[in-house]
């Protein structure tokens, strides 16, 4: 078994990275790119092996990416927490008791201060911040909100993950194996 490396959740996008996750010690994971069809069997097989998951609402495929897709997945696999880009599905989450991460886009100062804003009005457990390389977006979100933050998104070195560490993102998502 692969040893946990602290701060990292493994983002799971395909079945090779299921099965090396399984593998490994880690306890909590992130799906992405789900097709709605596999969703039992994957979350089944978590199950199986005591891993805990974050489910990116938006990311399943065949599937409406709104709060009452949101409510009928709690309902039905209970996950650790709920992650979307969505306040409407945040606010659903948080309504029934499920921890949520709000995920933001941080192409330039305006997407900054109008994530800022957003995070403050809907108030997730924690902001996944992409790109996870954005050192100065996660440090002032950091701050201005406090929020614990997770990078995510073009991290695939060692350095990457500490830098973003050393800015104050609590958590790193990262489909890259050779990572976790």
């Amino acid at each position: 078994m692969k040893k946990v490396k602290p701060h990292i959740l493994p983002a799971v996008r395909s079945m090779k990275d299921l099965e090396k996750l399984i593998k490994t010690d880690y306890t909590s994971c992130v799906l992405l790119d789900m097709h709605v069809g596999h969703v039992k069997s994957i979350i089944e097989l978590l199950n199986k092996h005591h891993v805990g998951f974050y489910l990116h609402v938006d990311l399943i495929k065949g599937m409406s990416h709104d709060e009452f897709a949101c409510e009928y997945l709690i309902q039905t696999y209970k996950p650790k927490g709920i992650i979307s880009t969505k306040t409407k599905v945040i606010n659903k989450a948080k309504s029934l008791g499920t921890t949520t991460v709000f995920r933001v886009f941080i192409l330039d100062s305006q997407a900054l201060q109008r994530s800022i804003q957003l995070i403050k009005r809907v108030e997730p457990d924690l902001v996944e911040v992409l790109p996870g390389i954005a050192t100065k977006a996660i440090n002032i979100i950091n701050k201005e909100t406090q929020t614990d933050v997770i990078a995510g998104g073009l991290i695939n070195e060692v350095e990457e993950v500490d830098l973003a560490i050393e800015n104050g993102a609590r958590y790193i998502t990262t489909s890259a194996r050779t990572l976790w």
